[in-house]
Protein backbone atom coordinates (compact mmCIF):
# COMPACT_ATOMS: atom_id res chain seq x y z
CA UNK A 1 0.00 0.00 0.00
CA UNK A 2 2.83 2.46 0.47
CA UNK A 3 4.77 1.50 -2.76
CA UNK A 4 0.86 2.82 -4.25
CA UNK A 5 0.41 5.44 -2.12
CA UNK A 6 4.02 6.74 -3.54
CA UNK A 7 3.47 6.13 -7.39
CA UNK A 8 0.56 7.93 -6.63
CA UNK A 9 1.85 10.39 -5.21
CA UNK A 10 3.99 10.68 -8.13
CA UNK A 11 2.03 10.46 -10.61
CA UNK A 12 0.10 13.24 -9.15
CA UNK A 13 2.71 15.46 -9.23
CA UNK A 14 4.17 14.80 -12.66
CA UNK A 15 0.67 15.83 -13.69
CA UNK A 16 0.89 19.09 -11.66
CA UNK A 17 3.40 20.11 -12.70
CA UNK A 18 3.04 19.66 -16.47
CA UNK A 19 -0.11 21.07 -15.83
CA UNK A 20 1.90 24.59 -14.27
CA UNK A 21 4.36 23.95 -17.07
CA UNK A 22 1.83 24.12 -19.71
CA UNK A 23 0.08 27.06 -17.78
CA UNK A 24 3.10 29.40 -18.02
CA UNK A 25 4.51 28.43 -21.21
CA UNK A 26 6.24 29.98 -22.72
CA UNK A 27 8.57 30.86 -20.12
CA UNK A 28 12.08 31.10 -22.80
CA UNK A 29 12.62 31.21 -26.07
CA UNK A 30 11.14 28.43 -28.72
CA UNK A 31 13.26 27.08 -31.49
CA UNK A 32 11.91 26.82 -34.89
CA UNK A 33 13.60 24.30 -36.86
CA UNK A 34 13.36 24.56 -41.03
CA UNK A 35 15.18 21.60 -42.43
CA UNK A 36 16.07 23.61 -45.41
CA UNK A 37 18.81 26.74 -46.06
CA UNK A 38 17.72 30.18 -45.62
CA UNK A 39 16.33 32.18 -48.58
CA UNK A 40 13.84 29.29 -50.07
CA UNK A 41 10.19 29.14 -49.79
CA UNK A 42 9.77 26.72 -46.61
CA UNK A 43 11.56 29.00 -44.97
CA UNK A 44 10.42 32.16 -46.01
CA UNK A 45 6.80 30.93 -45.19
CA UNK A 46 7.99 29.60 -41.53
CA UNK A 47 9.28 32.95 -40.58
CA UNK A 48 6.52 34.47 -41.72
CA UNK A 49 4.06 32.55 -40.15
CA UNK A 50 6.18 32.38 -36.93
CA UNK A 51 6.50 35.94 -36.71
CA UNK A 52 2.71 36.45 -36.42
CA UNK A 53 2.61 33.55 -33.89
CA UNK A 54 4.81 35.21 -31.62
CA UNK A 55 2.02 37.93 -30.79
CA UNK A 56 -0.14 35.37 -29.55
CA UNK A 57 2.25 33.22 -27.92
CA UNK A 58 3.63 36.32 -25.90
CA UNK A 59 7.15 34.90 -26.44
CA UNK A 60 10.17 34.19 -29.42
CA UNK A 61 10.20 32.10 -31.41
CA UNK A 62 13.55 31.98 -33.55
CA UNK A 63 14.49 29.83 -36.73
CA UNK A 64 17.23 28.06 -37.59
CA UNK A 65 18.12 26.45 -40.77
CA UNK A 66 19.59 23.21 -40.58
CA UNK A 67 20.19 21.87 -43.84
CA UNK A 68 21.34 18.17 -45.29
CA UNK A 69 19.50 14.96 -46.12
CA UNK A 70 16.79 15.99 -47.56
CA UNK A 71 15.33 17.36 -44.46
CA UNK A 72 16.85 14.71 -42.40
CA UNK A 73 19.94 16.31 -40.42
CA UNK A 74 17.03 18.76 -38.94
CA UNK A 75 14.33 16.07 -38.33
CA UNK A 76 16.75 14.09 -35.84
CA UNK A 77 17.10 16.84 -34.08
CA UNK A 78 13.38 17.71 -33.68
CA UNK A 79 12.43 14.29 -32.93
CA UNK A 80 15.71 13.74 -30.63
CA UNK A 81 14.28 17.22 -28.79
CA UNK A 82 12.96 17.39 -25.01
CA UNK A 83 9.08 17.58 -25.48
CA UNK A 84 8.32 20.57 -24.02
CA UNK A 85 7.18 22.72 -26.24
CA UNK A 86 10.55 24.36 -26.54
CA UNK A 87 11.57 22.60 -30.32
CA UNK A 88 9.62 22.50 -32.81
CA UNK A 89 9.76 21.58 -36.90
CA UNK A 90 9.06 22.72 -39.88
CA UNK A 91 7.93 18.99 -41.85
CA UNK A 92 8.04 19.24 -45.88
CA UNK A 93 7.24 16.44 -48.21
CA UNK A 94 10.70 14.45 -48.05
CA UNK A 95 10.27 14.82 -44.38
CA UNK A 96 7.01 12.84 -44.94
CA UNK A 97 7.66 11.27 -48.07
CA UNK A 98 10.98 10.96 -49.45
CA UNK A 99 13.20 10.03 -45.98
CA UNK A 100 10.89 7.10 -44.72
CA UNK A 101 10.45 5.58 -48.02
CA UNK A 102 14.00 5.57 -48.38
CA UNK A 103 15.05 4.74 -44.88
CA UNK A 104 17.64 7.56 -44.69
CA UNK A 105 16.91 7.81 -40.79
CA UNK A 106 16.78 3.60 -39.94
CA UNK A 107 13.37 3.37 -37.77
CA UNK A 108 12.16 7.39 -38.54
CA UNK A 109 8.44 7.47 -38.98
CA UNK A 110 5.62 10.57 -38.15
CA UNK A 111 4.71 8.67 -34.92
CA UNK A 112 7.76 9.89 -33.47
CA UNK A 113 6.27 13.60 -33.97
CA UNK A 114 3.07 15.53 -32.70
CA UNK A 115 1.52 17.20 -35.63
CA UNK A 116 0.21 20.65 -35.09
CA UNK A 117 -0.74 22.10 -38.44
CA UNK A 118 -0.36 21.73 -42.32
CA UNK A 119 -0.24 25.75 -43.28
CA UNK A 120 -0.07 25.63 -47.13
CA UNK A 121 0.22 22.87 -50.07
CA UNK A 122 1.49 23.97 -53.40
CA UNK A 123 1.48 21.91 -56.50
CA UNK A 124 4.43 21.57 -58.55
CA UNK A 125 5.21 23.53 -61.50
CA UNK A 126 7.91 23.76 -64.52
CA UNK A 127 9.56 27.09 -64.31
CA UNK A 128 11.69 28.74 -67.49
CA UNK A 129 13.63 31.94 -67.85
CA UNK A 130 11.95 34.89 -69.21
CA UNK A 131 13.74 34.77 -72.41
CA UNK A 132 14.23 31.06 -72.64
CA UNK A 133 13.02 29.26 -76.28
CA UNK A 134 10.15 27.48 -74.92
CA UNK A 135 7.18 29.73 -75.32
CA UNK A 136 4.98 27.11 -73.91
CA UNK A 137 4.65 23.54 -72.54
CA UNK A 138 3.69 21.70 -75.71
CA UNK A 139 7.15 23.43 -77.37
CA UNK A 140 9.52 21.84 -74.45
CA UNK A 141 7.87 18.80 -74.69
CA UNK A 142 8.19 18.89 -78.48
CA UNK A 143 12.11 19.81 -78.03
CA UNK A 144 12.68 17.20 -75.31
CA UNK A 145 11.44 14.53 -77.80
CA UNK A 146 12.94 15.75 -80.81
CA UNK A 147 16.64 15.94 -79.19
CA UNK A 148 16.86 13.38 -75.77
CA UNK A 149 19.09 14.58 -72.72
CA UNK A 150 19.48 18.04 -74.50
CA UNK A 151 16.92 20.06 -72.31
CA UNK A 152 18.83 20.34 -68.51
CA UNK A 153 15.76 20.05 -65.84
CA UNK A 154 17.04 21.12 -62.60
CA UNK A 155 14.93 19.70 -59.51
CA UNK A 156 15.88 19.60 -55.81
CA UNK A 157 17.13 16.27 -54.68
CA UNK A 158 17.82 12.96 -56.76
CA UNK A 159 14.46 10.86 -55.37
CA UNK A 160 12.62 13.57 -54.05
CA UNK A 161 9.17 15.51 -54.78
CA UNK A 162 10.31 17.17 -57.62
CA UNK A 163 12.45 13.91 -58.96
CA UNK A 164 9.35 12.27 -58.92
CA UNK A 165 7.31 15.18 -60.51
CA UNK A 166 9.74 14.81 -63.75
CA UNK A 167 10.03 11.17 -64.10
CA UNK A 168 6.41 10.96 -64.19
CA UNK A 169 6.23 13.57 -66.69
CA UNK A 170 9.06 11.91 -68.87
CA UNK A 171 6.66 8.66 -68.20
CA UNK A 172 3.68 10.21 -69.81
CA UNK A 173 5.06 12.61 -72.43
CA UNK A 174 8.03 10.17 -73.46
CA UNK A 175 9.89 13.18 -73.24
CA UNK A 176 14.09 12.86 -72.02
CA UNK A 177 15.42 15.85 -69.87
CA UNK A 178 19.04 15.82 -68.74
CA UNK A 179 18.53 15.85 -64.65
CA UNK A 180 20.18 17.98 -62.63
CA UNK A 181 19.91 18.24 -59.03
CA UNK A 182 20.33 20.91 -56.48
CA UNK A 183 19.71 20.00 -52.84
CA UNK A 184 18.95 22.68 -50.42
CA UNK A 185 15.45 23.78 -51.40
CA UNK A 186 14.27 26.23 -54.19
CA UNK A 187 17.51 28.81 -54.15
CA UNK A 188 19.82 26.92 -55.50
CA UNK A 189 17.71 26.58 -58.19
CA UNK A 190 16.88 30.11 -58.55
CA UNK A 191 20.61 31.02 -59.17
CA UNK A 192 21.11 28.23 -61.11
CA UNK A 193 18.10 29.24 -63.48
CA UNK A 194 19.62 32.60 -63.47
CA UNK A 195 22.81 31.82 -65.12
CA UNK A 196 22.37 29.49 -67.26
CA UNK A 197 23.21 26.33 -65.92
CA UNK A 198 19.55 24.58 -66.59
CA UNK A 199 17.18 25.72 -68.73
CA UNK A 200 14.15 24.73 -66.39
CA UNK A 201 13.36 23.98 -62.98
CA UNK A 202 11.10 22.10 -61.01
CA UNK A 203 9.51 23.39 -57.86
CA UNK A 204 6.54 25.61 -56.82
CA UNK A 205 5.53 28.82 -58.54
CA UNK A 206 5.81 30.10 -54.98
CA UNK A 207 9.32 29.14 -54.83
CA UNK A 208 9.92 31.16 -57.61
CA UNK A 209 6.89 34.07 -57.21
CA UNK A 210 9.72 37.21 -56.94
CA UNK A 211 11.29 36.11 -60.29
CA UNK A 212 8.19 35.68 -62.40
CA UNK A 213 6.74 39.21 -60.54
CA UNK A 214 10.18 40.66 -61.59
CA UNK A 215 10.11 39.11 -65.26
CA UNK A 216 13.05 36.85 -64.55
CA UNK A 217 10.75 33.95 -65.15
CA UNK A 218 7.62 32.62 -66.15
CA UNK A 219 5.59 28.90 -65.52
CA UNK A 220 4.80 26.51 -68.15
CA UNK A 221 2.76 24.16 -66.54
CA UNK A 222 1.42 23.57 -62.63
CA UNK A 223 0.92 19.99 -61.58
CA UNK A 224 -2.65 19.84 -60.46
CA UNK A 225 -6.53 19.70 -61.69
CA UNK A 226 -6.87 23.65 -60.29
CA UNK A 227 -6.06 27.24 -61.99
CA UNK A 228 -4.11 29.09 -59.81
CA UNK A 229 -5.42 32.16 -58.45
CA UNK A 230 -1.72 33.59 -58.05
CA UNK A 231 -0.77 32.76 -61.17
CA UNK A 232 -3.83 32.87 -63.92
CA UNK A 233 -1.40 32.64 -67.03
CA UNK A 234 0.08 29.11 -65.87
CA UNK A 235 -2.11 26.42 -67.22
CA UNK A 236 -3.24 22.94 -65.02
CA UNK A 237 -1.84 19.80 -65.79
CA UNK A 238 -5.42 19.19 -66.86
CA UNK A 239 -5.55 21.55 -69.44
CA UNK A 240 -3.24 19.76 -71.32
CA UNK A 241 -4.79 15.77 -70.46
CA UNK A 242 -2.02 15.14 -67.82
CA UNK A 243 -3.30 13.14 -64.49
CA UNK A 244 -0.26 14.40 -62.37
CA UNK A 245 -0.51 16.05 -59.59
CA UNK A 246 2.21 16.36 -57.25
CA UNK A 247 3.71 19.19 -54.93
CA UNK A 248 4.82 20.40 -51.57
CA UNK A 249 2.95 21.56 -48.43
CA UNK A 250 4.24 22.43 -45.14
CA UNK A 251 3.42 21.05 -41.27
CA UNK A 252 4.04 22.23 -38.31
CA UNK A 253 5.18 19.63 -35.80
CA UNK A 254 6.40 19.00 -32.19
CA UNK A 255 8.39 16.06 -31.12
CA UNK A 256 6.17 13.10 -29.75
CA UNK A 257 4.86 13.03 -25.99
CA UNK A 258 4.67 17.44 -26.28
CA UNK A 259 1.81 18.37 -23.41
CA UNK A 260 -1.56 18.27 -24.77
CA UNK A 261 -2.20 21.77 -23.42
CA UNK A 262 0.94 23.22 -25.55
CA UNK A 263 -0.49 21.79 -28.22
CA UNK A 264 -3.52 23.33 -28.03
CA UNK A 265 -2.24 26.87 -27.53
CA UNK A 266 0.61 26.12 -30.47
CA UNK A 267 -1.93 25.19 -32.42
CA UNK A 268 -4.37 28.54 -31.76
CA UNK A 269 -1.12 30.81 -32.16
CA UNK A 270 -0.76 29.41 -35.43
CA UNK A 271 -4.42 29.49 -36.51
CA UNK A 272 -4.39 32.91 -35.32
CA UNK A 273 -1.62 33.85 -37.51
CA UNK A 274 -2.62 31.72 -40.62
CA UNK A 275 -6.17 33.42 -40.78
CA UNK A 276 -4.80 36.87 -39.90
CA UNK A 277 -5.35 39.16 -43.16
CA UNK A 278 -1.57 39.94 -43.54
CA UNK A 279 -0.56 36.07 -43.50
CA UNK A 280 -3.11 35.96 -45.74
CA UNK A 281 -2.86 39.02 -48.43
CA UNK A 282 1.03 37.92 -47.93
CA UNK A 283 0.86 34.46 -48.89
CA UNK A 284 -1.47 35.85 -52.66
CA UNK A 285 1.75 38.52 -53.48
CA UNK A 286 4.43 35.35 -53.33
CA UNK A 287 1.97 32.91 -55.11
CA UNK A 288 1.44 30.41 -52.30
CA UNK A 289 -1.86 28.27 -51.82
CA UNK A 290 -3.08 28.34 -48.15
CA UNK A 291 -4.31 25.10 -47.15
CA UNK A 292 -4.95 24.75 -43.45
CA UNK A 293 -5.53 21.63 -41.42
CA UNK A 294 -5.40 21.30 -37.46
CA UNK A 295 -4.21 18.36 -35.30
CA UNK A 296 -7.54 16.89 -35.30
CA UNK A 297 -7.11 16.10 -39.46
CA UNK A 298 -3.67 16.55 -40.04
CA UNK A 299 -2.08 13.00 -38.57
CA UNK A 300 -4.84 11.67 -40.81
CA UNK A 301 -4.18 13.27 -43.95
CA UNK A 302 -0.09 12.27 -43.70
CA UNK A 303 -1.29 8.71 -43.46
CA UNK A 304 -3.81 8.73 -46.49
CA UNK A 305 -0.76 10.93 -48.52
CA UNK A 306 1.83 8.15 -47.63
CA UNK A 307 -0.04 5.35 -48.91
CA UNK A 308 -1.21 7.03 -52.14
CA UNK A 309 2.58 8.37 -53.26
CA UNK A 310 4.21 5.28 -51.34
CA UNK A 311 2.18 3.06 -54.58
CA UNK A 312 2.86 5.64 -57.01
CA UNK A 313 6.38 5.20 -56.23
CA UNK A 314 5.97 0.97 -56.17
CA UNK A 315 4.51 1.29 -59.45
CA UNK A 316 7.31 3.16 -60.96
CA UNK A 317 9.76 0.53 -59.39
CA UNK A 318 7.93 -2.42 -61.28
CA UNK A 319 8.07 -0.27 -64.57
CA UNK A 320 12.27 0.32 -63.92
CA UNK A 321 11.65 4.08 -63.69
CA UNK A 322 12.66 5.12 -60.48
CA UNK A 323 15.45 2.62 -59.25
Amino acid sequence: MFKTAMGLACTLALVAATANAAEDYPTRDIRMIVPWGAGGGTDGIVRKITDLAEESLSGTVYVENIEGGMSGNGLIQLINAKADGYTLGALTYDSIITVPWQDMLPGYSTEEMDLIARITSEPDAIIVPADSEYDSFEALIEAARAEPGSIRAGIQNMGARTHLTLLQLMDATDADFKIISYPGGAAPQKEALLNGEIDLALTSLGDFASLIEGGDARGLIEFTDVQSQSFPDVPPASEHDLDIQMGSFIILAAPAGTPEPILDELEAAYQQAYESDEFQDWLVDVGVTPNWLGRDDVTQWVGTTQAEIFATMEELQEQGILD
